[in-house]
């Protein structure tokens, strides 16, 4: 159940094909989040697919509209790439550029936010170092990754949403939700509190 004051979690993540093992394990953690009393919005393979290439001076389209606006009103953002070539799909990559959008904010980029990674790749060695190279970025937006991130080896593990998911995957997928949670209720309230009193 969805409470008054539920942190906001936005996903983005996935590949092209639809159905894909980084959008389903998206997926499942951002029910868990939503499990945990979390409101959710999901950018998918389709959305981000539709996104411009990244130009900080271009106009914006609807989508990128759409997309700037709900990671500004985000308390936790969920990324999901697969490892191409040992780091972040290009997909994933381009709509991560706009959070450039949000330099000038209050919260620029991604400050004041909880960050869950989340990889997939057919074998441990891009699955590891892509889910470094998003830890990676999320820190140089500003944001907070969660404690654990989860790394999912398709070549053992294949994930499809909706069907049954090994324990040790979904455990992870499971833990990256409601860290991104937990922390996006604690920075929610953290920032209403300077709110209130920056303007006493």
């Amino acid at each position: 159940m969805v409470e008054s004051g539920a942190p906001f979690v936005v996903g983005l993540g996935g590949t092209l094909r639809p159905g894909s093992s980084t959008e389903s394990a998206l997926r499942i953690a951002l029910d868990s989040a939503r499990a945990e009393g979390a409101r959710t919005e999901l950018f998918g393979g389709r959305e981000l697919a539709a996104l411009p290439m990244y130009d900080p001076e271009g106009p914006r389209d609807a989508g990128a509209e759409r997309l700037v606006a709900a990671l500004r009103a985000a308390d936790g953002v969920i990324i999901a790439s697969p490892g191409y070539h040992g780091s972040v799909s290009g997909l994933v990559k381009n709509a991560l550029d706009y959070v450039e959008d949000l330099r000038v904010d209050t919260r620029p980029y991604l400050s004041g936010r909880a960050v869950g990674c989340v990889t997939t790749a057919y074998g441990w060695q891009a699955a590891v170092t892509t889910l470094q190279t998003l830890r990676s970025i999320a820190h140089a937006l500003r944001g907070w990754p969660t404690p654990l991130g989860a790394a999912i080896n398709s070549a053992v593990n294949r994930v499809s949403y909706g069907d049954p998911c090994d324990d040790r995957v979904q455990f992870q997928l499971h833990t990256v939700g409601r860290e991104v949670c937990f922390l996006g209720r604690v920075f929610a309230a953290t920032t209403v509190d300077v709110a209130v009193t920056a303007a006493k």
